[in-house]
């Protein structure tokens, strides 16, 4: 009989009446300090200790009245998690980009892959700078040669079919990216300026342009780059802000409504 109780205790797990010393009373599982509910009801009547005391077992399905664990109650207390900070205007990230006017100084096929041109392009520094370009099959390479452009700086070196390009040549195109064209800096444009978005007088409060790898690590291109369009008379836009240099405002030559990348 002690056996068949035994078994009893085990599955069930508490006892309505204390049994003698020598029985081991097993204990309901709890999860952070509360008992964890049983969905059963079991009661032995007949079930009787070697002392005669009856053994009454039952499980409940509503919580015990186990106090919480001091480790419990100090995590109910946790303030719920902060909002996240909101997001920084695209304007200030914008201005975190190295964007400066350019000219092509020497154009070419590229060896090793039918769409890329390679160019050297001055922007104000003491060698031209070597850029890969996919426009092979939009620009013909006489247009290229000696054009003036707007280049994103501060990206990381790629390595382009074994030669490696410091830099990307601005560009608008259609939905269907069947036209492409490049952005052109208003005449009178220095290569080397950095350009800017927003009113004339911008230019004396731009940001320090950030570092290459910043720019990828905070994914900062990628960020600005959905903001970039053509105005209806072709001149480049950040959002309502033209692009500009010290001449005038960024354009291309026919693409209206046009993304820029």
């Amino acid at each position: 009989m002690m056996a068949a109780a035994r078994m009893a205790l085990s599955s069930c797990g508490r006892l309505h009446h204390l049994v003698p010393s020598s029985v081991s009373i097993p204990t309901l599982a709890t999860t952070r300090g509360i008992a964890k509910p049983i969905s059963f009801l079991a009661q032995l009547p007949a079930a009787r200790s070697s002392s005669g005391a009856s053994l009454l077992c039952y499980c409940s399905s509503s919580e015990a009245t186990v106090a919480p664990t001091p480790q419990a109650v100090e995590e109910e207390k946790k303030p719920a998690p902060a909002e996240e900070k909101a997001e920084v205007p695209v304007e200030e990230l914008a201005a975190l980009l190295d964007i400066r006017v350019g000219r092509v100084v020497k154009a070419w096929r590229h060896p090793e892959a039918d769409t890329l041109y390679v160019e050297e392009v001055d922007v104000g520094e003491e060698q031209p700078r070597t850029i890969c370009s996919g426009l092979v099959n939009y620009i013909p390479l006489d247009q290229l040669q000696d054009s003036n452009v707007i280049v994103l700086a501060n990206l990381k070196p790629r390595n382009m079919r074994g030669i490696k390009s410091n830099g990307m040549l601005m560009a608008a195109s259609d939905a269907s990216h069947q036209t492409v064209e490049l952005l052109t800096p208003p005449e009178g444009s220095v290569p080397g300026e950095r350009i800017w978005f927003g009113s004339e007088d911008g230019k004396d409060r731009q940001s320090e342009a950030t570092s290459p790898n910043q720019v990828q690590k905070k994914k900062i291109w990628e960020y600005v780059q959905p903001h970039l369009r053509t105005s209806e008379n072709c001149t480049a836009f950040l959002g309502e802000n033209p692009m500009r240099t010290s001449a005038g405002v960024v354009f291309c030559k026919t693409l209206q409504g046009a993304t820029v990348s």
